[in-house]
């Protein structure tokens, strides 16, 4: 009996979906190979996994074809990769975990957190580039804390710069305008805040769907060479955008 498509997933065939995602996202298409090469697995493990995946209306699947995901895979997929990435975010730049370690745990808590707990994470890390007493030399203090000491010597001082750039950030937003611009402004490896995203269509649809609203934060990951198209990442998902869909995202940059 074919497997219902709203049959949950096993932690192994989140895995096997979520290097589909990428190798898809690397190459529009895989194979039994690619995905092999990704898991270290054997070719007959990928085999099974993919007979399941297709039972499952997540793949469009024939042997010794390439493999794409269907319109439901594609958005268990970003659901699935979105748990891992903010995760994998959190670990690294709120919590200074090594890169790598961070990979592997977020491998391992991904299957377990609700979707109700990526919000908080999700929510929390918006906070720390929003609120000027948690910015990043805030955090570039506790990873040196958790390397070096533990005691709280340090913390009057921190105080002391904390309010200095408060002060600085009051001077400023009074005696200036908040300057805005387009996304499509927005440098690579820079976050900007959203202000508006003009016009309708598919694009703001798909925004709203990831509760990008007014305050919401997005970072540029990536521009190509020509400038289109532009990779983001918002909330934890990744998203695509074409340069004239980005022209109609007014931001405020962080």
């Amino acid at each position: 009996m074919a497997a219902s498509s709203a049959t949950p997933l096993s932690e192994s065939l989140e895995d096997y979906l979520e290097a589909i995602f990428w190798i898809v996202k690397e190459k529009q298409a895989a194979r039994a190979k690619d995905i092999s090469d990704r898991l270290k697995v054997a070719r007959s493990s990928v085999t099974g996994a993919l007979r399941a995946l297709a039972e499952r209306n997540l793949i469009n699947y024939v042997p010794y074809d390439v493999i794409t995901l269907t319109r439901h895979g594609q958005s268990t997929a970003e659901k699935i990769v979105r748990r891992h990435e903010v995760l994998r975010d959190f670990l690294i730049k709120v919590l200074s975990v090594e890169e790598k370690e961070a990979d592997k745990a977020a491998c391992r808590m991904e299957h377990a957190v609700t979707n109700e707990i990526i919000e908080r994470f999700v929510a929390f890390a918006e906070f720390i580039d929003r609120c000027p007493r948690a910015n990043a030399s805030w955090l570039q203090s506790f990873g040196y804390h958790c390397e070096h000491e533990k005691s709280a010597n340090g913390c009057e001082k921190c105080l002391e710069s904390t309010l200095e750039n408060v002060r600085d950030q009051s001077m400023t937003s009074s005696s200036e305008t908040t300057e805005t611009t387009t996304l499509d402004e927005v440098k690579c490896g820079e976050k900007a805040s959203i202000v508006r995203i003009s016009g309708s269509g598919s694009i703001r649809r798909r925004l709203l769907d990831m509760g990008a609203t007014n305050g919401t934060i997005i970072e540029v990951e990536r521009v190509a060479p020509l400038g289109d198209p532009i990779e983001l990442k918002i909330k934890g998902y990744h998203l695509s955008l074409r340069k004239e869909e980005a022209k109609r995202i007014i931001v405020q940059p962080i």
